[in-house]
């Protein structure tokens, strides 16, 4: 089977501050170099999504403010889905055993502001953490320079579900590759 190359991973959080917020849900998508997401002889997408339990406590403490008024619909989303979700620990080993199945020894992790979601996995999944290769693909990195240099914009779908921005990110790049070739 071929070996993914990439390792796509959106993290939807209660807030951005790794010490105080934690993981809702995941989604990774693993792809080769062309962006494309990988399949096993069976057919199988490599594709995985997650939802970490999280305490209720700090899901109202937390998720309030400008933000998540703005987005009330996803925050909603998130809520509900909580109540069937896993343990960190348990999501975190769902992660490891995608990536024994799809990937060799190098793990690099891409994503929008992938930085930011690096943060969370590096205290709320250290075996994970522990995996991945110290180089990330930033997609952010490319619409600083387009928008900033080039004034040309990608417009991406903001659902703030895992999967989806995920997907949108993987659009975004290969919108952005096009436009260089």
């Amino acid at each position: 089977m071929k070996k993914a190359k990439l390792l796509w991973v959106d993290l939807e959080m209660t807030g951005l501050d790794p010490e105080k917020d934690r993981i809702l849900e995941v989604a990774a998508i693993a792809t080769d170099w062309d962006f494309e997401v990988l399949q096993d002889k069976e057919g199988n997408q490599a594709v995985m999504t997650a939802v970490v339990k999280v305490s209720e406590d700090l899901i109202s403490k937390r998720m309030v403010g400008e933000f998540w008024e703005k987005n009330a619909a996803s925050r909603d989303g998130l809520i509900r889905q909580n109540a069937g979700g896993e343990s960190a620990g348990e999501v975190e080993q769902k992660l490891l055993d995608f990536v024994d199945k799809w990937f060799g020894s190098e793990v690099i992790l891409a994503g929008n502001s992938i930085h930011q979601d690096r943060k969370f996995i590096d205290r709320e999944w250290p075996k994970l953490a522990a995996r991945l290769h110290y180089r990330m693909l930033d997609v952010s990195a490319w619409k600083v320079v387009f928008e900033g240099k080039y004034g040309k914009k990608f417009i991406k779908r903001e659902t703030h579900r895992a999967l989806d921005d995920i997907q949108g990110s993987i659009e975004e790049l290969k919108w952005y590759l096009g436009m260089v070739k």
